[in-house]
């Protein structure tokens, strides 16, 4: 987290995190498309010819709080493939959320757990500290053949601590609801930390709502919590 009291600016970093073609990038497209032009940056991407992400994705979200607060919210992809570890580390640094964005294939269970580990050790290096930056596990391609079950991934939960979340990306499900976890998740890290709500004047329920009313929540589990302002965003 940035916290800039001189501009009045407070900048959170969220990264998801994951192997290769799991549906990090798919994630973020996803994120981009359904929030309102005037509420997004341009959705920056670098990738080979065999549309893997090679470096990172990047989303600015921003709004202005009531008490004259700039909050942006940045987005971030890892590169996925093997060979990229030490960009991993770096796109890591200082992150305020993590999703773990997984393929819920029986057959891809090796790779997550080694990407797993990898997280965590990546993490370690970073300074950062596991049991206090949150992490959000999202299972993604519920559509294919061999997906793991509801009662496996109910399992999953009860194993770890982490939030996990079903989703069929490339149809736009469980996107949302794994990008409100992770907000909610890192809010209240930070303002147990940092005290944000007394030192700023911005609630968690301010924070949300901002955000997520300015995102299309159409056929998501959120469309009631959020629904839409008449007003633009600023």
């Amino acid at each position: 987290m940035q916290l800039n009291h001189a501009q009045r600016e407070l900048t959170l970093k969220i990264v998801y995190y994951g192997p290769g073609l799991s549906g990090k990038t798919t994630n973020l497209r996803c994120i981009h498309a359904r929030a309102r032009p005037e509420a997004r940056g341009r959705l920056l991407s670098v990738e080979t010819h065999e549309d893997r992400t090679l470096f990172f994705d990047l989303l600015p979200v921003f709004f202005t709080s009531s008490t004259g607060f700039k909050v942006k919210l940045k987005l971030f992809t890892v590169p996925g493939q093997v060979v990229h570890d030490a960009t991993r580390r770096v796109v890591l640094q200082n992150a305020d959320a993590v999703a773990f964005i997984a393929d819920s294939r029986r057959g891809a269970a090796g790779e997550n757990n080694a990407y797993w580990r990898k997280l965590r050790a990546n993490m370690r290096e970073n300074g950062l500290d596991a049991s206090q930056v949150p992490v959000v596990i999202q299972f993604n391609k519920r559509d294919l053949p061999d997906a793991q079950t509801d009662e496996e991934l109910e399992q999953a939960r009860k194993r770890g601590g982490e939030p996990v979340v079903g989703a069929v990306a490339l149809r736009g499900e469980g996107v949302m609801e794994t990008l409100h976890e992770l907000l909610v998740g890192a809010w209240r890290n930070l303002d147990e930390r940092m005290r944000l709500a007394r030192n700023i004047g911005l609630t968690e329920k301010e924070f949300l709502t901002h955000i997520f009313q300015q995102m299309d929540l159409k056929g998501t589990a959120l469309e009631s919590m959020y629904p839409p302002s008449g007003g633009q965003s600023r």
